[in-house]
């Protein structure tokens, strides 16, 4: 039997021969003080007797730290390197700059690595961490959204991902602005997508900071090979706060999408004939006329998007409207909406809100009660089990956000639910049997936000083209439903 790395050989293998998930982690913020944040394992086998029960806690050691999003030590980008173990999963501290490394090899029982202090990086001029990914050459590199003086600043910072002692920056060109990021090394290029300045952000949504200029409007594109910013593309005001950035899986693909959070807007970017890259706009989800809201128009704020394995369908939640989406993506250019469900928002009936007009929906959706909680908050953060079939759900943003848009999740705790997915012709359907409800945990309520799976997910692994590969694999690579352009 040939040896190999962590992963799994393509996107297409992980999507068939990938087990159903039977536990995921995520990050859990204190709603009040005085209290630490944790990272929690949840059973999702439908087959235990703690189906949809928290079975574990980590808790940090300091105070304070909003942790956010997670990412891993190495993934499939290093399949073909039988020496590298997908042990450690790397969680950084948006709101402490703090980043906390958890040894994983007990799956249900995570233990805390490491602890890499504010200092590091702003010994390197940068804080705010966000998004983390292993790198084809074995480095765990993340992006970083402030300066050392927490102001605007896109960055990237690397680490070794066996010690994890910082080996500097990856780019000496910095970006306006900083958030996600996704590589594809077939094409050689890197593209980080900009939320905003972090003392825009860090305290709630001032509708004057967007028009200070304090948030990003740009798709920032990389050399991979070189960290040089070659070229940064204007999404313009319809692209304010671009977020969640996804190349298609396929590794050879040179295109994919980015949604834009406050106007609710995907875009498509992909590279011309020329090596340059552009975008498109081929979503657009219209704002709400309304009434005892804080604007006279309600956006959809699209906070999260994701991308099946096989590349046929796009994902994405609109945290205001309070809604999730399915897309049929085989035509890039022209997404189809094929799947909806509303679960809470800021538009259910019996509200504060009232709707004046909407292009979309003949009247207000009904608000949504599971197993005798009713859910107050509004889909955000997103994650699709490896078959596509089902798409697990969380409703907290940012706890500032929360607490300003949602203030009930942020007083009784957020909930993870979990969808069924019609992957035949569409369509999205609550599990009313899954839910696990994070304001009822034993040290008060949580807000729950991204969801991780042991050995790898369609948000953290990124795959290298076969002819990237070092190794053993010589194959071509399979057909994808969508691929280059």
């Amino acid at each position: 039997m040939t040896s190999k790395g962590p992963g799994y050989a393509s996107p297409l293998a992980a999507m068939r021969e990938g087990p159903r998930e039977k536990l995921v982690w995520l990050p859990c913020v204190r709603t009040k003080s005085g209290k630490p944040d944790y990272l929690a394992t949840v059973d999702v086998d439908p087959e235990s007797p703690n189906y949809s029960k928290v079975i574990h806690r980590l808790y940090l050691p300091y105070l304070d730290d909003e942790i956010h999003h997670t990412g891993w030590n190495t993934c499939s980008s290093c399949y073909d390197d039988p020496t590298r173990v997908r042990n450690r999963l790397v969680m950084p501290a948006l709101g402490s700059s703090r980043i906390y490394i958890i040894d994983v090899s007990e799956e249900t029982q995570p233990k805390l690595f490491k602890v890499l202090e504010p200092e590091v990086l702003k010994s390197h001029g940068v804080s705010h961490p966000h998004t983390t990914h292993c790198l084809p050459n074995g480095k765990v590199m993340i992006s970083t959204l402030g300066n050392a003086h927490g102001k605007a600043k896109g960055s990237f910072i690397t680490f070794d991902s066996i010690t994890f002692e910082h080996t500097g920056p990856w780019t000496e060109i910095d970006a306006d602005y900083g958030y996600d990021y996704w590589y594809q090394p077939a094409h050689d290029v890197l593209i980080s997508s900009e939320w905003g300045c972090p003392k825009a952000w860090s305290t709630g949504f001032d509708p004057m900071a967007v028009e200070a200029g304090k948030y990003g409007t740009h798709l920032n594109v990389y050399s991979l090979s070189k960290g040089r910013l070659l070229q940064r593309i204007d999404l313009g005001l319809e692209g304010i706060m671009p977020l969640e950035i996804r190349f298609l899986h396929d590794p050879l693909a040179n295109q994919g999408f980015v949604g834009c959070a406050l106007y609710a807007n995907v875009f498509r970017f992909y590279q011309k004939d020329d090596g340059t890259y552009a975008a498109q706009k081929v979503i657009s989800i219209p704002p709400k006329k309304v009434e005892g809201w804080a604007l006279p128009e309600m956006p959809g704020i699209m906070t999260d998007i994701l991308i099946s394995l096989d590349d046929r369908f796009l994902y994405f939640s609109n945290w205001a409207h309070g809604d999730i989406r399915q897309y049929d993506i085989t035509d890039p250019e022209h997404p189809k909406l094929v799947g909806q469900i509303f679960l809470g928002g800021s538009i259910v009936k019996s509200g504060p809100v009232k709707v004046t007009y909407d292009a979309e929906l003949k009247e207000q959706p009904d608000p949504v009660y599971i197993q005798g909680r009713k859910i107050e908050g509004s889909p955000q953060m997103l994650q699709l089990s490896l078959d596509g079939e089902r798409l697990y759900v969380t409703d907290s943003l940012f706890s500032s956000w929360d607490k300003q848009f949602y203030p009930e999740i942020a007083k009784n705790g957020s909930v993870m639910l979990q969808i069924d997915v019609d992957t035949q012709k569409g369509g999205l359907t609550l599990n009313k049997n899954f839910l696990v409800d994070f304001g009822k945990e034993p040290d008060g309520p949580a807000l729950a936000h991204e969801i991780r799976y042991p050995g790898g997910d369609c948000t953290s692994d990124i795959w290298l083209s076969p002819d990237s590969h070092t190794c053993h694999h010589n194959k071509k690579p399979e057909s994808f439903i969508s691929s280059k352009i």
